[in-house]
């Protein structure tokens, strides 16, 4: 990602329907935004973040990432959105997170990603369930939204489990 896809990021941290269910922290400037970006370190093992495009690469909706990553467990984690909102429900997300999880378990050599999601994010929940993640367990009252305390369920997909990928060798 570049600097042309500040102006994205910044449009998508400040509008609430896309930061709904998602930590959001303070608002920043654009040119924070722009800062920040041109800071960022290039991928790492421990740190992969993809933008997720359409059109022949030609417009950027949405960022997905594999994070905290170590060689010696074999395990990350998984964080995605899509920031522009026309293309919400079309199964780009899936696609997005199959992939990604793909990348993780064939290049990484991964053997867990895992992930956190409001309970009462459904759109996500169905997501994450159709590329084989499962409920392994739930955080109480952890994510404050509109002055109310909402649970967290943490899910899990193993080597082996992702749902929908095609054989590896195949088309």
């Amino acid at each position: 990602m570049g600097l042309p896809d500040a102006e994205a990021l910044w449009r998508w941290n400040h509008d609430p329907d896309v930061m709904r269910w998602m930590e959001d922290g303070y608002a920043q400037p654009l040119s924070q935004v722009e800062k920040r970006l041109a800071e960022r370190p290039r991928n790492t093992y421990g740190d992969v973040l993809l933008g997720i495009e359409v059109l022949a690469g030609e417009k950027l909706v949405g960022l997905v990432r594999l994070h905290g990553a170590e060689p010696e467990t074999g395990c990350s984690e998984i964080d995605i959105y899509i920031g522009e909102k026309e293309y919400w429900g079309r199964g780009i997300a899936t696609d997005a997170m199959r992939t990604a999880c793909r990348y993780g378990f064939e290049k990484m050599r991964l053997h867990r990603i895992t992930l956190a999601v409001v309970t009462e994010n459904h759109a996500a929940r169905r997501v994450y369930e159709k590329v084989g993640f499962v409920e392994e367990g739930r955080l109480r009252q952890v994510f404050r939204r509109d002055g109310r305390w909402y649970d967290m369920f943490i899910m899990g997909l193993l080597e082996g489990e992702l749902r929908g990928a095609p054989e590896p060798g195949g088309a």
